[in-house]
């Protein structure tokens, strides 16, 4: 065990063999610290927190502050935190606001700098929270979720195993799994990245798109859907979507459909891993915006030059002398 000298520790504490303790860092009576931590300067680690073997405490980070609630408790729960978790620059996470509960973060999670974790919230494993963003309390994050940065998850709102929220982010309701999320609680694809670097086999990642056309895509209301994916269900993954959707209380965040730049967007990591055809995407962007622009810009031009400058309209006219005549005939 190694404790800076200007460290300050109660002697209530439980520290496990291997634990560094940093200048200036705090640790309070409650506190159960197990071996292989490190934490570092003017870390704050306060009552009622148990932490598992070879967490990472980064400088001012505070664990198992008191809950930021209004009302008068009388006493509180505890936070309870797994193994090989990373809490970087100023990440604040309390304990619970029950005196017989517990906040309580899994195994593996990765919480960036000045990341918030709120009272009574339920982390699982490998979960990665960025920077500034702030979880509110009683939410429920399942494993492999990832969260971007800036990133709002409004009170007792469920994250979706595998989902990718995008940064600036404001999550009001529940994010089914496997799904990508921007903007203000929008669903806007699978998430497709994700699941190819998890290891998802073909089968159950186009299992998974089927599920998010007939859930997003189709005519069905979200329970006609789920009635028809249960008659289709043939995968672990399937299932899993189903029942997450079937115990949802703030119900599933909706479906927006992004312009074809924004799909241009989404697909890069996509173009860049594999031979897609970019210019066919590109090629339906302008089709489908630029023509009629185009078109007017030329006409204008051609407009201005006649009635704007007579000198060059003569010039043009022995060039182009049947172009000229047809336009004024249009125009008479």
């Amino acid at each position: 065990m190694d404790i800076h000298p200007t460290a300050i520790v109660s002697e209530k504490a439980k520290l496990a063999k291997g634990v560094q303790i940093g200048p200036y860092a705090l640790i309070e009576d409650d506190v159960q610290i197990a071996s292989g931590v490190k934490v570092y300067s003017h870390a704050r680690i306060l009552n009622h927190t148990t932490i598992g073997e070879d967490c990472q405490i980064h400088m001012g980070a505070v664990l198992g502050h008191l809950p930021q609630v209004r009302a008068e408790v009388s006493a509180f729960g505890r936070l309870i935190i797994g193994q090989r978790n990373i809490f970087r620059e100023y990440a604040t996470a309390h304990r619970s606001s029950q005196k017989e509960g517990a906040t309580t973060i899994g195994n593996d999670n990765y919480f960036m700098g000045f990341s918030h974790i709120a009272h009574d919230c339920s982390i699982g494993n490998n979960v990665t929270i960025c920077n500034g963003s702030l979880i509110a309390g009683h939410v429920r994050i399942y494993d492999y979720a990832f969260i971007s940065g800036n990133v709002t998850v409004h009170q007792f709102c469920r994250i979706g195993e595998y989902s990718m929220i995008g940064g600036l982010s404001r999550v009001a309701k529940d994010i089914p799994p496997y799904m990508l999320v921007k903007g203000d609680s929008n669903v806007w694809a699978v998430n497709s990245v994700g699941l190819r670097r998890a290891g998802f086999s073909n089968f159950s990642r186009s299992q998974i798109k089927k599920a998010f056309r007939l859930l997003y895509k189709s005519s069905l209301n979200v329970k006609q859907a789920v009635v028809r994916l249960q008659s289709q269900a043939n995968s672990k993954e399937i299932k899993h979507l189903i029942n997450f959707i079937q115990h949802s209380e703030r119900g599933i965040c909706s479906y927006k459909t992004p312009s074809i730049r924004e799909r241009l967007r989404l697909n890069i990591p996509l173009i860049k891993g594999r031979e897609v055809g970019a210019y066919r995407l590109f090629l339906q962007s302008r089709q489908a915006q630029e023509p009629l622009a185009l078109v007017l810009l030329f006409v204008l031009i051609i407009l201005l030059v006649i009635f704007l400058n007579r000198p060059l309209k003569e010039k043009l006219q022995e060039k182009y002398y049947s172009l000229f005549e047809e336009i004024e005939r249009c125009l008479n």
